[in-house]
């Protein structure tokens, strides 16, 4: 029998009050995510109520996100959190800002000529959701690397892409596999919309075979990844991990799979994919780091269920997204390539990466990071390090919001940091890590 929780006591002598009382609970913290409740009949003794009362008030509660029932023994507390900004890095006066995860001003294309050219038309109610134009692109652009497009929606950006198939697919307390490290805001994402995340170890080349495997047997419904320019990584899938995860999935044809490609074309790595041939499948591609975050604007492409729902839901909401920025978008897409600003980028973030990787090799000091803007550097202590750092004018995040069970480490974007500063960060890095070594012994 589920004994109640010693931390905390719920009380009620009615529906209404017992759901107030296990509401309380678990928004104070006292009751965790997956942590059990009392069965129905233990409660109903321990508050001399009636078991239909207790059952009304894990009903509402069920319904509400708050509980749910785990392999009809268990009723448990859902693994959402409630809604939190959460704040952005504080980065010293003064200080190199690698914390922040922007690209690089200098690397994104002028705005000017493409405003200039987004003509005056006013678009009204009843109108097509999505501008020809940007499709166009996206067709061309998502079939040169094997990507179907045969059913397209335009998105708010990469989260909101992820969080509409998300919530199309899955329901409260499902288990949902992702990458360990992930990023912060797709973490964050999963949990505050009642979703177990499941960690899935990775490498440089993505997921680890074994890792997803052991994700599946537990029963996630979902996999959420990024193909390249992992955040906060740096990982990209190879063709031969990507093969080996299309197999693995292939024997879980009603799992859903999300590619996060967020990077795209400044990631510096192909998209190798793994939605191979699926039933239930979704790839978001967005703007942001390529073009700029300002632009709220991700292509998501997938099965004609799930792109038909996510539609039909954002038509219940927001309605479609502005159609200026969607001229906007492809203006600035466009001409991104005409002019090679695309390509310059990708290639100048490659030579930023590997300038830091080589140089902290070249101090004893192993990092990670093939593709896009953030160098993963694993250490013993993350706080120690990212304060001796801010101390000698170098700003990182600490990789503690990013894991599930991943070992420690600290995140350097370096999408804005020359090439000649790298030595620079490298010798100051060594210098800290010989620091906090020289007191452990001392």
């Amino acid at each position: 029998m589920t004994s109640e929780p010693v931390q905390y006591r719920i009380e009620g002598s009615d529906a209404a009050s017992v759901a107030r009382s296990i509401e309380r609970g678990v928004t104070s913290g006292q009751l965790q995510p997956g942590e059990a409740v009392p069965s129905v009949r233990a409660l109903a003794r321990e508050l001399a109520i009636s078991p239909s009362t207790v059952a009304s008030a894990y009903r509402d509660l069920r319904q509400r996100g708050y509980l749910i029932s785990r392999d009809r023994s268990a009723t448990v507390v859902a693994h959402g959190r409630p809604l939190t900004y959460r704040l952005a890095p504080e980065i010293p006066s003064g200080a190199v800002n690698l914390a922040s995860g922007n690209p690089d001003p200098a690397m994104l294309p002028d705005l000017g000529p493409a405003l200039a050219a987004v003509g005056p038309v006013h678009r009204l109610y009843g109108e097509d959701p999505e501008v020809d134009h940007l499709l166009d692109l996206a067709r061309k652009d998502l079939a040169a690397d094997g990507i179907p497009t045969d059913h397209l929606a335009v998105v708010g950006g990469a989260l909101d892409g992820i969080e509409r198939v998300l919530q199309v697919h899955n329901r409260v307390g499902d288990p949902v596999a992702v990458e360990d490290p992930c990023y912060i805001g797709s973490l964050d994402l999963v949990r505050t919309m009642g979703f177990e995340p499941v960690p899935v170890a990775i490498d440089d080349q993505g997921m680890e075979v074994d890792a997803l495997a052991a994700a599946l047997e537990r029963g996630v419904r979902t996999v959420v990844l990024v193909p390249r320019a992992q955040n906060p990584r740096g990982s990209a899938l190879s063709e031969g991990r990507a093969a080996d995860l299309r197999e693995l999935l292939d024997d879980h044809p009603e799992v859903m799979v999300i590619e996060d490609d967020h990077a795209s074309w400044v990631s510096g790595a192909p998209h190798h994919q793994v939605i191979g041939d699926r039933e239930h499948w979704a790839v978001v591609r967005s703007v942001a780091k390529s073009l700029g975050p300002d632009l709220r604007v991700a292509l998501l492409t997938g099965d004609e269920d799930t792109v038909m729902r996510v539609a039909a839901r954002q038509r219940l909401g927001t309605g479609w997204v502005s159609h200026l920025l969607q001229h906007l978008a492809a203006n600035v897409w466009q001409r991104a390539i005409d002019d090679g600003t695309l390509a310059r980028a990708a290639t100048t973030y490659t030579e930023r990466r590997d300038a830091v990787i080589g140089a902290l090799a070249t101090e004893g000091i192993m990092a990670h990071g093939v593709s896009g803007m953030n160098v993963w550097i694993p250490v013993s202590e993350e706080v120690p390090v990212v304060q001796g750092l801010a101390a000698l004018g170098w700003a990182v995040q600490a990789g503690e919001p990013f894991r599930i069970g991943a070992p420690p480490a600290i995140r350097a974007s370096v999408s804005a940091l020359a090439v000649e500063q790298a030595t620079g960060f490298a010798a100051d890095l060594a210098s800290v890590l010989g620091h906090r070594l020289g007191t452990r012994r001392g």
